[in-house]
């Protein structure tokens, strides 16, 4: 067997045609990328993977969370009313008056809240976009300044303004 270090020759021999070589063709270097292309991409595809389960996983704890905080949430709810009432009860007010300020005051609140959410839901629609991004009749897109003036409504309207 020949040692590669006792057979210098060679190797200058392999350097002087490497040195001597035609530089690859644009065929060769598309043909290298597509060979290469497998495992850039089977890279990217476990980067993907690795970070939807992490993201999972973040949404679980979120979603626990929210549980929680929901949960305490109420209970501080329930206790700042009981102390309202036993306050009411303390300045003289009969039992009966005091639940029902608390009452009256918790399905005011549920109504606003009920009543502001419908008129959010059309905007989960995204109704700017949609009319934004859906072709239109000659006619209705013949004024242009029109159609500006709306889709700087649609903005202030999508920021809360």
């Amino acid at each position: 067997m020949a040692d590669p270090e006792t057979n210098p020759p060679a190797d200058a021999a392999a350097g002087a045609a490497a040195q001597t070589a035609v530089p690859p063709t644009l065929l060769d270097q598309l043909g290298g990328m597509v060979r290469e292309l497998p495992g850039l991409i089977s890279d990217r595809v476990e980067l993907l993977s690795l970070e939807l389960q992490r993201a999972g996983k973040a949404l679980l704890q979120i979603v626990a969370l929210l549980v929680v905080a929901a949960i305490l949430g109420v209970t501080a709810w329930l206790v700042l009313w009981a102390g309202i009432v036993a306050a009411l009860v303390a300045a003289g007010a009969p039992l009966v008056l005091a639940l029902a300020v608390a009452l009256v005051s918790n399905v005011g609140a549920s109504v606003w809240a009920l009543w502001r959410m419908r008129r959010l839901l059309p905007l989960l629609g995204l109704p700017a976009t949609r009319r934004h991004l859906t072709l239109e009749a000659p006619s209705a897109a013949a004024d242009e300044g029109s159609a500006t003036a709306h889709a700087h409504h649609d903005l202030a309207a999508a920021a809360g303004h």
